[in-house]
This record gives C-alpha cells, sequence and structure tokens, in this order.
C-alpha cells in the first residue's frame, strides 16, 4: 500500500463527519442551482411585512432598493410588481438609496414599472436623507410617477460606462441612454433638457437643485412626511426587501466575485493534487460553478470566461511542471480574464447594454485583489515546492516510506495523539511509552493500522 493511500485513510479516520457534511452541502448548492431561475414557483420570492390599517382595504407597496442595481435587486422588483391590480394596491414606493449598476437589469426595472403605471398604479420614488438615486439608478427614478427626496440626497450622475468599450460603443450606450433619460422625462412632465445634461455631462442633483429644475416633484424631510404630503399614509403598508435568493444572485452578480471564486476554486483543487483529502477539491468545483453561474448571470463576454478556463488550465499545470512559474501564470491570466469579463466588445454575439455599467464596477478594489490573489500564488508555489522537496528521496511505496520521516507533535503524545508529517496529520503512540509534548520534532519509527510509533528527534530508539 502507498503513502498516498495511507494518507487518505488516515484523513479519512479523522475527519469522516467533516467530509459527509462536505457531501452533503456541496449536493444541496449543486441542487439548488438547478432551480435558479424559479425557485419556488408556487410561492412570493420576496421578503413581504404587510402593516394593516383600519382605513382602507387597499395597500401600499414599499420597496427598499438600497442595494446596487443587479440581477438580484432587478429579481426583487419584478417579484414585487407582479401581480398587482389597482383594485387592492393604491401606489407602489421605491424608497431608494443606490449608486447604481448594470444597464441591462435597470432595463428590466423600468420596463415593471412603466408596466405597473399602465395599470393605472401610481409609482413613487423617495429618495432617503443623505441618500442616492446615483447612476442607474437615476433612470429607475425617472421612470416613476414622482420622484422625491430627502434632505442631503442626491440623484445622477447618470453616464453609462462600458469598461474597456471603443469610443465607437461609448458613444452608442451613451446616447442610447440619454434618449431613454429624455423620453422618460417627457413621459412624466419634467425637464427635458437637465435630464439629458445629467447624462451627456455627468451632472448629480442635490435635492433642492432637483426640485427647482424640475427634475423631482417635492422634498420631504422623512418618509412619514413624503408620505403624509402625497397623501399615502392611511394605507395598509406592505414592505418589500430582497429574499435570500435575490440576494444570492446580487452576490453571484459582480464580475470581480466571479473571477475570484474561478481563480480560488482552481487553487483549491491543486492543492488537493497534493494532499489528496477529496474536501479541498468539493469545495474548488462548488466555487468555480458558482463563479460560471454569475458570469452567466451578467451576460459576461466569453472571451472572459474563455481567459478564466486557460488560466485555470495553467494553475492545474503547475502539478507537473513544480516551479511556481505556471501557478503564477494561471493567476495573472485569470486577472484579465476578470477584466474582460465586464468587456461586451470581446463577446462573440453582441447585446444592447450587456455589460454596461453605471458606474464602472472597475475600481481600486480589483487592483488591491488583484495583489492579494499574487501573493497568495507566490505563498502557495512555495508551499508546494517545499512538499516536493520534502519528499525526495524517499521510498514512493510501502509504510518504509514514512520511516525516518520527521514531523510535528499536533497534541501532548501520552498514550497517544497527533502528529504532522509533510502536511498529512497521523494519529500516533510514543516508543517505550516516552512522552512528547505539543511542538517537539517527532522521527516515526514505525507503523500498524495507520498509527504511528514516534520518537522525539535525536532520542534513543
Amino acid at each position: 500500500m502507498s503513502k498516498i493511500k495511507y494518507s487518505i485513510l488516515a484523513f479519512i479516520d479523522m475527519n469522516w463527519k467533516i467530509l459527509l457534511f462536505s457531501i452533503f452541502l456541496v449536493s444541496l448548492v449543486l441542487l439548488s442551482t438547478v432551480y435558479i431561475k424559479n425557485p419556488f414557483p408556487d410561492q412570493k420570492q420576496n421578503s413581504i411585512e404587510i402593516y394593516h390599517s383600519s382605513v382602507t382595504q387597499k395597500n401600499l407597496v414599499i420597496i427598499d432598493l438600497f442595494e446596487t442595481i443587479d440581477p438580484g435587486s432587478a429579481s426583487m422588483i419584478t417579484g414585487a410588481l407582479s401581480g398587482l391590480n389597482s383594485n387592492s394596491t393604491a401606489a407602489v414606493v421605491i424608497c431608494m438609496n443606490t449608486p447604481g449598476g448594470y444597464l441591462t437589469s435597470m432595463l428590466q426595472m423600468v420596463t415593471n414599472i412603466n408596466q405597473t403605471e399602465s395599470l393605472k398604479i401610481p409609482v413613487y420614488t423617495y429618495i432617503v436623507p443623505d441618500g442616492l438615486g446615483a447612476s442607474a439608478g437615476s433612470y429607475v427614478a425617472m421612470a416613476s410617477d414622482s420622484i422625491w427626496m430627502g434632505p442631503g440626497s442626491e440623484i445622477g450622475p447618470s453616464t453609462p460606462i462600458v469598461v474597456g468599450g471603443t469610443s465607437l460603443e461609448e458613444n452608442h450606450t451613451l446616447n442610447g441612454m440619454e434618449a431613454l433619460m429624455s423620453s422618460l422625462a417627457q413621459a412624466h412632465g419634467r425637464n427635458v433638457t437637465e435630464a439629458a445634461n445629467m447624462v451627456y455631462n455627468d451632472v448629480a442633483l442635490t435635492s433642492s437643485q432637483a426640485f427647482s429644475y424640475r427634475i423631482s416633484n417635492g422634498i420631504a424631510t422623512n418618509f412619514s412626511a413624503f408620505l403624509a404630503a402625497n397623501n399615502l399614509s392611511s394605507y395598509s403598508k406592505a414592505t418589500v426587501s430582497e429574499s435570500y435568493y435575490d440576494q444570492f444572485l446580487s452576490f453571484l452578480s459582480n464580475s470581480i466575485t466571479d473571477g475570484i471564486l474561478i481563480s480560488i476554486g482552481s487553487l483549491a483543487i491543486l492543492l488537493d493534487l497534493y494532499h489528496r483529502t477529496a474536501f479541498l477539491t468539493l469545495v474548488g468545483l462548488v466555487m468555480i460553478i458558482l463563479g460560471l453561474l454569475g458570469a452567466q448571470l451578467i451576460d459576461a463576454s466569453l472571451v472572459g470566461i474563455a481567459m478564466l478556463i486557460i488560466g485555470s488550465a495553467l494553475i492545474f499545470m503547475e502539478f507537473k511542471t513544480s516551479h511556481g512559474i505556471a501557478l503564477i501564470s494561471g493567476i495573472t491570466v485569470d486577472l484579465f480574464g476578470t477584466f474582460l469579463l465586464v468587456s461586451p466588445q470581446y463577446d462573440i454575439t453582441y447585446s444592447p447594454y450587456a455589460g454596461a455599467y453605471s458606474p464602472s464596477p472597475i475600481s481600486s478594489s480589483f487592483f488591491v485583489i488583484g495583489a492579494i490573489l499574487i501573493v497568495l500564488g507566490l505563498f502557495l508555489a512555495y508551499y508546494l515546492h517545499r512538499i516536493i522537496r520534502s519528499q525526495i528521496g524517499k521510498p514512493t511505496t510501502g509504510w518504509e516510506s514514512l520511516i525516518n520521516s520527521r514531523g510535528i507533535a499536533d497534541t501532548d503524545i501520552g498514550k497517544e495523539g497527533w502528529v504532522s508529517i509533510d502536511g498529512v496529520r497521523w494519529k500516533a503512540i510514543p516508543y517505550n511509552n516516552e512522552r512528547i509534548e505539543k511542538g517537539e520534532t517527532i522521527v516515526v519509527i514505525g507503523i500498524k493500522n495507520l498509527t504511528l510509533t514516534v520518537r522525539k528527534d535525536g532520542g534513543n530508539e
């Protein structure tokens, strides 16, 4: 029996409960992805709290949009607005504080708002005090019948960003968003010129400026004052926030998160090729699947996904080359692929506004995370090099390969305890009942039934 087989059996003997739980967890995650488009077909997806009033039977639907505009928050809006009718719904209020996000998700929200308004259900946006209706959020606000703002709040700027796009693609997106913003402003009786200025010149307006320029309909010191000013206080209130499903979509709807999941998953599998525990491989596979799923949610460019796959292949190649170059090259290619995920001009099939943002998702944090990944890769390359060097010159088969191996006592060893050898944990008993303290260096002198017989390094046999 080889040393690898002994290592696997020793790990299972020590961690069988962890392995069983991990298999269950991975199965649960994989199963949930099958139903990701509609996990609860017979139930509402959003968290809704209803506060009843004795004055009227109609509800006031309040949607808390305090997140980035992405597939998760778009799913929340869609779920909240679907099935509404004017007989049971007095109005919809979007309580907003958002920095913006994906244009495709914003367009989905605008469509749903327009459909709700066509049912004679008024839609309001209230930007909370010191809050933002920025970037993509400004279009959502402009689609509503009435915009109210709290003190210290802002609406805009509204200039779209195409990451890595050509000037032609930038202009195409800019002109399209200006046309949308102007048409929304005109449809709701607002200042079309100033609305277009928010897009073309990246202008942000304070609450007082927005009111004076006829972009907003009023200023309210707080939410209660807003409700009172619009005669909405008497209605029963149904408050909607992101469900766990929506939060899961929002987590995956980030290009940097997706790229990091794929990179870390590949590194976990590489590490498991040396330790052979199966646990890290399962974790790595789940992370890669989630990363690819997230890339699908954001309509990521196929070239970016291809670069991530190439980077992962280079990381796995480190198992053969063992000099660290393939590992670091793979991480670098993965980072480049992560950047290209949000570059629609590198997609094979172009979709209007796919991958366009307001504001850009690529910030200084991307470069910080990239530097951390490269440092992690260097550390892992050094660690794997140490493992390989420790195995040079040892027998490759049979339990004899462990004889004279040195390790560290993980616990105090009286009658028995645990030691680590080349990163693998073994149960051990002391030779001649010699007591070994935790942290002392030990030498293996025998093995029986996956239990090592050890002595202190330098002691007498």
